[in-house]
């Protein structure tokens, strides 16, 4: 599998001001550049995120649409066509019918298994590249940005 490299990237032009979104930018291209690399049967990573957000007891459209930043229209296509490739099922919520409810399939579960194992095995080598103990606390923050307490 190929590495996560973000010097495999284009330098940033001499002049660019390295701020955190373009360094994180920088990582996250890496990123899809080595997950593209990998065969995943068609799916991109918003498949990925989609499918990660469906519990096991399942989520309306509607309520998927929020953590997604997509409109209900637009999560209604990629369930459409995750359904049709067998990754989720579409079923009427128990209490009330008109509702759609996304339930990730066997063949769903297993793309987010190995999705999280390939995430893991990237984390690792961010890890290693700066120290566990760096990669603990960059993680914390990150962490602590992106989570705010509540």
């Amino acid at each position: 599998m190929t590495p996560v490299k973000p010097s495999d990237l284009p330098p940033p032009p001499a002049d660019a001001e390295l701020h955190v979104l373009l360094l994180a930018g920088r990582l996250m291209q890496a990123v899809r550049d080595t997950m593209a690399a990998e065969d995943w049967g068609g799916l991109r990573q918003s498949h990925f995120r989609l499918l990660s957000l469906v519990p096991r007891e399942g989520i309306s459209i509607s309520d998927l649409a929020v953590p997604l930043a997509m409109t209900k229209q637009a999560v209604g296509q990629f369930v459409t066509g995750l359904e049709e490739s067998g990754h989720v099922a579409v079923r009427p919520e128990p209490t009330d019918r008109r509702v759609r409810l996304v339930v990730r399939t066997p063949l769903g579960d297993a793309v987010v298994r190995r999705v999280n194992t390939r995430i893991r095995r990237i984390e690792r080598g961010w890890a290693r590249q700066v120290g566990e103990q760096r990669y603990d606390e960059i993680k914390a923050v990150l962490r602590d940005l992106a989570v705010p307490a509540r």
